[in-house]
């Protein structure tokens, strides 16, 4: 049974540590850099008369130009429903494939690897009410599944509809991200609940490390504000050099790893990250879907592009809602080879193209 005093205190003490790291590491918001892209919205159609769901899933394929999404079947929940979650369009906005359908309850993180296998996160089982509504709902969530390009199921990692306790690496609790090592190996980053008023000291907050035949080798993290501790490690990256990037949402901070763990560094200035994308020039993307005057005051909300290698900060395309409610804008990201950026919307549910300006 827990403890609700232990839990209580737990409580009190991630929101006192939260914010004396907050004060000891005060970073200027990075709000008025220029924003050279137009946006280009309804560019991608549905088939067959669907409306978008919530998305906070993109990325691109490796002809660099073609772009993966996966949707929320016209909610935000694929309870009940079997449509294809999982798309894929060409650089025109045309569908060229896709499949899912009844897989999935929550997908949320998305990963196209070198061969062009696509892994996706699904973030939660199917809620009581979902449950009540849908019973075949049950038995799904939780897991992260491997891909081919045309929809095999090749890999599953977890047991779908069963939440594991942040120990070892056969079952998984609320997987955010996924993504492949230059070498192989696999990543998960797993834990959504970290930066919620309920987390304790039982909530789950990890990055776990698979090799390319999916054997787990190790994981690290708990959570906490600490330098390789989280508060909802929501995606991830690899720069050119193969340091992990770690979108450290609740703490509003990307952290920066060795791939074995090692913590190298923070860095602040891109907000309060829900996506993050490095090509391969080390210009990484990072999309702020949640600051707010309470979550990270004084920061708007928007897409940030900057430098992987130094951290700075160089243009900024800001929300266009001044006055946000819950999550707003893109909250996943990703850019294609020839700079376009695409945002996948959990608010206003859509995915946008944002293409730079003539000069």
């Amino acid at each position: 049974m827990p403890n609700p005093l232990r839990s209580a205190l737990a409580i009190a003490s991630l929101s006192l540590l939260s914010t004396a790291l907050q004060a000891q590491t005060v970073v200027n918001p990075t709000n008025e850099h220029p924003n050279p892209y137009e946006t280009i919205n309804n560019f991608f159609e549905l088939p067959d008369g669907r409306t978008w769901g919530a998305t906070s899933t993109v990325d691109i394929d490796p002809d660099g130009t073609s772009i993966w999404v996966a949707e929320r079947c016209g909610a935000n929940s694929c309870a009940g429903s079997d449509v294809d979650t999982v798309m894929k369009y060409d650089k025109d906005g045309n569908l060229i494939t896709s499949f899912g359908a009844g897989l999935f309850i929550f997908p949320h993180g998305i990963h196209v690897d070198p061969q062009g296998n696509v892994w996706i996160a699904d973030g939660r089982a199917a809620n009581a009410t979902e449950l009540a509504a849908n019973p075949d709902a049950a038995g799904k969530g939780h897991t992260v599944y491997k891909f081919s390009p045309t929809g095999e199921v090749l890999m599953r990692f977890g047991t779908p509809g069963v939440a594991g306790n942040g120990q070892g690496g056969d079952l998984l609790n609320e997987p955010n991200d996924v993504i492949t090592a230059p070498n192989g190996d696999i990543y998960i980053a797993e834990g959504h609940s970290g930066q919620g008023a309920n987390a304790d000291w039982d909530t789950v907050a990890r990055i776990i490390k698979y090799d390319s035949n999916g054997v787990f080798l190790e994981s690290w993290g708990n959570i906490g504000t600490a330098p390789g501790e989280f508060r909802t490690p929501h995606a991830l990256a690899f720069d050119s050099r193969g340091r992990l990037f770690v979108a450290d949402r609740g703490n509003v901070r990307i952290q920066i790893f060795e791939q074995d763990g090692t913590f190298i560094t923070e860095w602040k200035q891109f907000g309060r990250l829900s996506g993050i994308f490095i090509d391969k020039n080390d210009i990484l993307y990072a999309a702020d879907s949640e600051s707010s005057a309470v979550s990270n005051p004084g920061w708007r909300r928007g897409i940030r592009v900057g430098s992987a290698i130094t951290g700075h900060v160089i243009s900024f395309i800001p929300d266009p809602d001044l006055n946000p409610g819950g999550t707003s804008a893109a909250e996943g990201v990703a850019a294609d080879a020839e700079g376009n950026i695409y945002g996948a919307e959990v608010g206003p549910r859509q995915l946008v193209k944002y293409v730079r300006r003539p000069q």
